[in-house]
């Protein structure tokens, strides 16, 4: 497998993939504590562990599952999405925005039908944004760390073969491993950055589909929904190789940036609301 033997691990590979690990576990720990702790009388738990579950159920398991029919499985329709960039992020941006907001307010109309305070609100948005890091970017943080340690603790050989990489899983092991090898400080600014604007994105969503929820309006779902669909073109447009990663940070910088206003303008008009 000679595409591995010419890999080098950068010197900031190892640190910069660390402190990573460490930031990513620290972001959900650390709103969470925050709010907890500024909230206590007016929170509980058990809004974390629904946001969490609702992000686990309808993005990780439900969406997932579409995904696979529509553009992994090797069909006439999957080659259409895959083959097209405007049906790829059309399609790319619908699934995330319906799939997401959908089950977020499936579950806070529901579910979640006791306790329901502004602030138990953000606690459901950052246990849906907390658990995206924990569950789906942390464990390739974890991935990435190992391998640059690996490769850069003997020969290519040797750490291939700790990594039961064989010739025939060579071709899909070979990004992962390249991506290692060229993580440094600025990818770790940018996938943390990154993270923070989904946090943030997430609560603020979540706020506005809360508000729809408790005071019946009907226009909030499909409102996150659009925010939704629309932050995510650029990140779909980054997957088929259109636009440059900055752009991608500041388009997400923008969206987040209205949907945090606008969920803030909400929360606040939210003051009078008491627990049921």
């Amino acid at each position: 497998m000679t595409a591995f033997e010419s890999i080098v691990i950068g010197k900031s590979s190892i640190p910069a993939l660390a402190i990573t690990v460490i930031l990513m576990i620290a972001i959900p720990a650390v709103f969470f504590l925050y709010w907890r702790g500024k909230h206590r009388e007016r929170t509980k738990i058990g809004w974390l562990i629904a946001g969490a579950a609702g992000f686990i159920v309808f993005s990780r398991v439900l969406e997932l599952g579409v995904h696979y029919l529509c553009i992994v499985a090797d069909h006439p329709v999957s080659r259409f999405i895959n083959g097209s960039t405007p049906a790829y992020v059309l399609y790319g941006t619908i699934m995330a925005g319906v799939f997401e907001e959908c089950g977020r307010h499936i579950v806070l109309k529901h579910v979640m039908k006791t306790d329901r305070t502004r602030e138990n609100a953000v606690l459901y948005g950052i246990g849906h944004g907390g658990i995206e890091i924990l569950a789906v970017v942390l464990p390739s943080m974890i991935l990435y760390l190992v391998i640059a340690v690996l490769f850069s603790g003997g020969g290519a050989e040797e750490a291939l073969n700790r990594l039961k990489i064989t010739e025939e899983t060579a071709a899909a092991a070979l990004p992962s491993v390249q991506a290692a090898a060229a993580f440094d400080f600025g990818a770790m600014a940018m996938n943390i950055v990154e993270r923070l604007f989904a946090m943030l994105m997430h609560i603020g969503l979540t706020v506005i589909v809360y508000d729809g929820v408790v005071n019946a309006k009907k226009a909030s779902l499909p409102l996150a929904v659009l925010l939704h669909m629309v932050t995510d073109v650029f990140p779909a447009l980054y997957q088929k190789g259109v636009v440059p990663l900055w752009s991608v940070e500041v388009w997400t910088a923008l969206w987040t940036a209205v949907a945090v206003f606008i969920a803030a303008g909400i929360y606040g008009t939210m003051k009078g609301q008491t627990k049921e």
